[in-house]
């Protein structure tokens, strides 16, 4: 189904050359599931995505942040992004712009910008020092201006405020949505005015990576918060109404920002965790005819199935039968609630999958944990939880006042940007 979004009508309509774009974002290219390397999985979706660039003959495409999962990513996962790029050349598709997310490591993104810039390859990894330089015009086969996008990355608190003693948490939420909202609109009004010197009214898309107001999100999907204080949601406001579309990255959940079609999320391509496994996955295909734009989502293809069987043993065990049925292999969790107490569950589940393409990634027996061990003992692992839940387990354990704890957090939240900002400053030099 296409989704008109009749900007300026005026400017569609015959005569006037169809710009194909297609929207996506958070591939987190390298991420394991429970220790289950994942790059096979990548790799037959970024197969996909030239087959299906090709296809629908797109000519810009737009990659909104966390490309990699990690600052780091390994020899695979690199090889399979710059493979990745390289086969677009083989298609119709005249830009990639792609911007840093949360999880991307600035440097290592832009450590090949020039180069890549060379195969029109556009890359920002991070805030630049002019706002001109996250605008990018884009030009057709002839050497015309088709496109204007403001290429906006992920922006982290030191780009956007600064710091004051003895600020709030809620003073310092109001200042980081300030600091963004004041960030789009220069940027923003650089792209009006190229337009303007260009003497083209050609179409301004803009780009993102952030946690909007009333955002949607699942269980499992690694998603967080991006600023101390988990305050700075964004509304739809924040963008400029010069923008006639704006490409955003960080939620999973495919969604639309405000109500309307103008801001858009294209959620992740693959479920990054059981929490996803039901989600229908896509990209986002806008068509642009002058400054009148649609929106078609396009379904992604399942390339691993994820499942969660929860219950006790006899719903557990049928659930695992209805999977052996199926042709196609199957990563699962599974979730033992029953009120018998199992010892051996973990032994059962394997003799019931041997010789099976069926993979059981996670085993949780909450009858036993509740039945057997200590209250105190839980059955989360470090891999489950992130750096700040490790920190808030702590302060349980310590048992330090609950009104003390959000200005511990706080700091703690700060420390870690601190480190990694310092990191990421080594990295570049």
């Amino acid at each position: 189904m296409t989704e008109q979004m009749g900007y300026n009508p005026t400017m569609g309509g015959a005569g006037v050359v169809p710009l194909n774009v297609l929207h996506t974002a958070d591939w987190h290219l390298g991420r394991a599931l429970y220790g289950r390397r994942r790059d096979e999985e990548f790799a037959a979706f970024l197969s996909w995505l030239v087959e299906t660039i090709a296809r629908q003959e797109i000519h810009v495409l737009l990659v909104a942040g966390d490309v990699f999962d990690t600052s780091t990513p390994s020899n695979r996962v690199q090889e399979l992004y710059y493979r990745f790029l390289g086969q677009i050349k083989t298609t119709a598709c005249r830009h990639v712009v792609i911007i840093g997310g949360n999880h991307d490591s600035p440097s290592f993104l832009n450590a090949p910008q020039d180069l890549l810039q060379a195969f029109d390859v556009h890359v920002i990894g991070s805030k630049t020092a002019d706002p001109a330089d996250e605008v990018r015009v884009l030009r057709d086969a002839k050497g015309q201006p088709e496109l204007i996008v403001c290429a906006v990355p992920y922006l982290r608190d030191r780009d956007i405020r600064e710091a004051q003693p003895g600020e709030s948490i809620e003073d310092k939420g109001r200042k980081l949505i300030e600091g963004i909202a004041g960030h789009y609109a220069e940027v923003a009004s650089c792209a009006e005015v190229q337009r303007a010197d260009l003497g083209v009214d050609v179409p301004i898309v803009g780009m993102g990576h952030l946690f909007t107001a009333g955002g949607k999100t699942t269980s499992d999907d690694g998603v967080r918060d991006l600023y101390v204080g988990s305050l700075a949601h964004v509304t739809a406001e924040v963008f400029p109404p010069c923008l006639d579309y704006v490409a955003l990255g960080h939620l999973h959940v495919p969604q639309r920002v405000g109500g309307g079609d103008r801001v858009r999320y294209s959620g992740s391509p693959i479920p990054m965790g059981f929490g996803e496994a039901l989600q229908e996955k896509i990209v986002l295909k806008l068509r642009c005819e002058g400054r009148q734009l649609s929106v078609e989502p396009i379904s992604v293809p399942l390339f691993q199935a994820l499942a969660t069987l929860s219950g006790d043993w006899a719903t557990i065990e049928q659930g695992i039968r209805a999977q052996l049925a199926k042709p196609s292999s199957c990563w699962l969790e599974v979730n033992y609630t029953g009120k018998e107490i199992i010892t051996d569950l973990r032994e059962r589940i394997d003799a019931l999958i041997e010789g099976s393409p069926l993979e059981v990634l996670r085993v949780r027996n909450q009858r036993l944990i509740q039945q057997v061990l200590s209250p105190s003992v839980t059955e989360e692992t470090l891999e489950e939880l992130d750096m700040a839940q490790v920190f808030v387990r702590c302060l349980e354990a310590h048992e330090v006042p609950e009104a003390q704890r959000p200005e511990l957090l706080q700091a703690y939240r700060e420390i870690l940007e601190s480190v990694a900002e310092a990191d990421d400053d080594r990295a570049r030099v």
